[in-house]
């Protein structure tokens, strides 16, 4: 199966759907990789520094018989380490869990509350891809005021911001925003999230997979309402990165590209954008940021 691909700002093509494993153990991440590159046809793997299974992406790729070049592989500085020298410290450390010599993105995870030390990570980050250790940089959950900070810099725009999005939160600001400065949008929690709760002070439990809408369209086409969703991101030029561990739902997440939504089903889904999160927001978070 050939997924198309998403050319990015630094020149780097990035298949536009991958395997995300957020809150995967580390056996489940090497099972989940290995079957997503051999059965599944995925070529990107998402991961971070603080999903703690880099080790497991690793054991996966050298378990796959995929060539390491033909994988697009993402993981993330976590908020501790924000900072330069730190940055620069904490990718190493990445590499030598993901036993690779270079990422294809390094993402920075959060924003978090400083500017004067967000810079001084960003600063890091141009060092770390002027070095060849990551084929692009770009950051996760910034808003338009985190980018513009990076862009009145100066210097290398992000080549991806990677954020909450799904139907019930379709972040247009965000987007035309992004479009503006060629900064690719991907979409963390595309399928919305748990159906258990959220985990942000005023997010809410996923309900997108059960909305009546989507099953509607789900059945004009044929397809599970993951399918409808994750189609709904492909249609919007989005990079989407669903999780799962389950061999089954990894091949169904990425059979996506034998049909469309047609203009009526982007209709009906726009009408569903509430604003509701599943993760916190972005200016609220600040979980083991540097003192």
């Amino acid at each position: 199966m050939t997924v198309p691909s998403v050319k990015l700002n630094s020149g780097t093509n990035i298949p536009q759907l991958g395997l995300g494993v957020w809150q995967a153990t580390i056996e489940q991440t090497a099972h989940a990789v290995h079957f997503a590159l051999d059965e599944a046809g995925y070529r990107h793997i998402d991961t971070a520094a603080a999903y703690g299974n880099e080790q497991g992406v690793g054991q996966g790729l050298v378990l796959s018989s995929v060539d390491r070049s033909d994988v697009f592989v993402t993981t993330k500085l976590w908020n501790a380490d924000h900072g330069y020298q730190s940055t620069l410290k904490a990718i190493d450390t990445s590499l030598r869990k993901l036993d690779s010599d270079y990422v294809d993105l390094y993402l920075i995870h959060w924003p978090l509350q400083d500017s004067d030390q967000l810079l001084r990570t960003w600063d890091a980050m141009e060092k770390i891809a002027e070095d060849g250790k990551a084929r692009a940089i770009g950051v996760c959950n910034f808003e338009p005021h985190h980018l513009q900070l990076i862009i009145d810099r100066g210097g290398m725009i992000p080549a991806v911001d990677q954020v909450e999005l799904h139907p019930h939160l379709q972040q247009r600001e965000l987007r035309e925003f992004a479009g503006h400065h060629d900064i690719a949008i991907e979409s963390w929690s595309p399928l919305g999230g748990t159906p258990n709760s959220g985990w942000g002070p005023n997010s809410k439990p996923n309900t997108v997979l059960t909305d009546p809408t989507i099953a509607k369209i789900a059945d004009k086409h044929g397809k599970s309402p993951a399918q409808i969703i994750l189609a709904w991101h492909i249609r919007l030029d989005l990079i989407v990165i669903p999780k799962s561990v389950h061999d089954e739902r990894i091949k169904e997440n990425i059979d996506v590209f034998d049909f469309s939504l047609d203009d009526d089903d982007m209709a009906k889904i726009a009408a569903l954008d509430t604003g509701e999160r599943v993760g916190t927001h972005p200016d609220e978070m600040n979980i083991d940021a540097p003192k």
